[in-house]
């Protein structure tokens, strides 16, 4: 089962670099959407690496 879960996290993770960043870095928006893009991406960083980390304090009980 932790199997996978990290792997599904790893895809996750993979996709929203991917999908996140690529916007960030190659938009031709203004600066205020690709701020705003960066945002949410690290937010959603943020979000996934709380869940990873407390499936991984659940695990060790």
């Amino acid at each position: 089962m932790k199997g996978i879960f990290y792997t599904l996290m790893g895809v996750v993770f993979a996709l929203v670099t991917f999908f996140g960043l690529g916007p960030v870095l190659f938009a031709d928006g203004t600066m205020n959407e690709r701020i705003l893009t960066l945002v949410v991406v690290i937010l959603i960083y943020l979000l996934l690496g709380w869940i990873t980390l407390g499936y991984m304090r659940k695990s060790k009980k």
